[in-house]
């Protein structure tokens, strides 16, 4: 039989670790289970906690016998876990908020419940980012169902930065908005196999945005505005991590790390109400000149 889970509380968890992992999910036990497998066998990273908050409809994700085992499985490896409740739904830019809320870490790796890291990822992240000085670095992730399914046509997107990313305004309608392009499918992973990079090397590339593994400095992240927009959006929204990612780049830069240990878990979505692109109304509200 399995035990009631100890959920943690708030106080108990904000640490000044090095990083937190703050994942959302709901109605997800079974991907939410793996999710938190590929968490447990990070190897090689400095301490961590995680933040699981749950907006299921009926239990929560984590109380799945399988997801439980993980979360023990975490805190058997010494890396502390919080497991709470985010109701009522808000939207998804305040369920990000929130999470980053529970986090006093020196870096927040934002990644969704539907996401197998494999060993090494977080690792690789966090030397990316360390190195590079920028806002946030990510892991595009992979679909594997379409391993067989090259599109050539779209690897011409992929730039290195010779350097440290520096700041820029990416925008719709511009050439840099087009790398986006290289991200869907298993793009990214036909490009890194072309590469042949040797053992343990990792290039950084230039972006637009990258979804569902998104390591952020939690200073920048936070200087850039955080996910506090979710106040200026309606509840029906997608996006918002793009919103987010946009703001920071402005300020501090981004880029991707390939290769992406990232892998998509590839279910049904739960984002089923999408009424408004989040990154379109903070966009428009960001680059709107103000009265002097």
């Amino acid at each position: 039989m399995n035990r009631p889970l100890d959920l943690g509380t708030p106080e108990q968890f904000r640490r000044h670790r090095p990083l937190d992992v703050l994942i959302p999910t709901r109605n997800r036990p079974a991907e939410l289970a793996v999710t938190l497998s590929g968490l447990a066998a990070q190897e090689g990273v400095p301490d961590f906690g995680v933040v699981v908050s749950d907006q299921s409809d009926g239990e929560p994700a984590y109380a799945h016998p399988a997801a439980a085992t993980m979360v023990r499985a975490l805190r058997h490896r010494g890396r502390p876990v919080l497991l709470t409740r985010r109701l009522p739904r808000r939207g998804l830019a305040e369920h990000r908020a929130y999470l980053l809320d529970n986090s006093v870490a020196r870096y927040v790796l934002c990644l969704d419940d539907d996401v197998w890291l494999e060993p090494g990822t977080v690792s690789r992240l966090v030397t990316a980012i360390r190195e590079l000085g920028c806002g946030f670095v990510g892991n595009a992730v992979h679909g594997l169902s379409y391993a067989d399914d090259v599109r050539p046509e779209t690897h011409g997107h992929y730039e290195e930065w010779d350097g440290p990313p520096t700041p820029e305004r990416v925008r719709p309608d511009t050439p840099a908005w087009e790398r986006a392009r290289i991200h869907p499918a298993a793009n990214l992973l036909h490009v890194t196999e072309k590469l042949r990079l040797p053992a343990g090397a990792w290039r950084a590339y230039k972006i637009s945005w990258i979804g569902g593994c998104v390591l952020y400095d939690r200073a920048k992240l936070v200087d850039a505005g955080g996910f506090e927009f979710w106040r200026r959006v309606q509840e029906k929204h997608q996006g918002e991590d793009v919103a987010a990612q946009l703001a920071v780049m402005d300020r501090h830069g981004g880029a991707g790390v390939l290769p992406s240990g990232a892998y998509h878990l590839e279910s049904p979505t739960t984002v089923t109400e999408r009424d408004v692109e989040a990154w379109q109304v903070v966009l428009t509200d960001s680059d709107t000149p103000q009265p002097a």
